[in-house]
């Protein structure tokens, strides 16, 4: 039987690792593991180019990502009069130029067919202070964040129609956040909870097939009603 060859990229995260485990209990698939947990420094151009000449791939899912932890941001005082441009660069470094430089590594591959990547909710909207006790969310995530989009309907466009390329935009994950966190997020999603990590799983098992076929430049947001009051 031939096997559908997936990369994914941040295979070790919270959706990633799931992602993983879906897709390696399926008899069809193989799937590539890129993660920094793993020894891989996607910001490392010559080390992209290096894996993916390696590692060709139909299917390439981009859930690595730098992003601020609700724990750290509660505990912080970062404001946008203090935030630093250093630490803005460091987000739209790996969030955007990197995941553009995986991107175009995978695509220059015969054997590539699709791309999933992953924006946020905050790429959509504005994170609420109010969720982290009147602190700010860092601001290069959301704006990278929303620059996923745009670089993903680009792509679409420019690498159709041999390559689809998508975006999922999901709203916040249960993982670990305290009690008052998960209550005050979960107000704030008509669906009245936040999203467990495994809910992805079927969306991308469609993403990576053939079911798929006319489907590219598209932002799909599962997110919980977040973005639709």
């Amino acid at each position: 039987m031939e096997k559908t060859r997936i990369a994914i990229a941040g295979s070790r995260g919270l959706i990633g690792s799931a992602a993983t485990r879906f897709f390696e209990q399926k008899p069809d698939c193989e799937v590539f593991e890129i993660d920094l947990q793993l020894g891989h420094d996607l910001t490392d151009e010559d080390f992209v180019k290096s894996w993916f000449e390696s590692n060709p791939a139909e299917y390439l899912i981009n859930l690595f990502a730098l992003n601020d932890h609700v724990e750290k941001i509660q505990s912080g005082r970062q404001t946008l009069f203090n935030v630093s441009l250093e630490s803005l660069r460091k987000y739209l470094e790996t969030n955007v130029v990197s995941l553009f430089s995986v991107c175009r590594q995978f695509a220059r591959s015969d054997l590539a067919k699709g791309i999933i990547n992953f924006s946020s909710t905050y790429g959509l909207v504005s994170p609420l202070p109010d969720l982290y006790s009147g602190r700010e969310k860092h601001i290069g995530y959301s704006t990278s964040k929303g620059a996923v989009i745009q670089l993903t309907k680009h792509l679409a466009t420019h690498l159709a129609p041999r390559i689809r390329v998508n975006c999922i935009a999901p709203g916040g994950v249960e993982h670990n956040q305290g009690e008052s966190f998960i209550a005050a997020y979960s107000r704030h999603a008509p669906i009245g909870r936040m999203m467990r990590r495994t809910e992805l799983n079927r969306l991308l098992e469609y993403l990576c097939s053939d079911h798929s076929s006319y489907m590219t430049g598209s932002v799909i947001t599962i997110d919980g009603g977040w973005t639709a009051w």
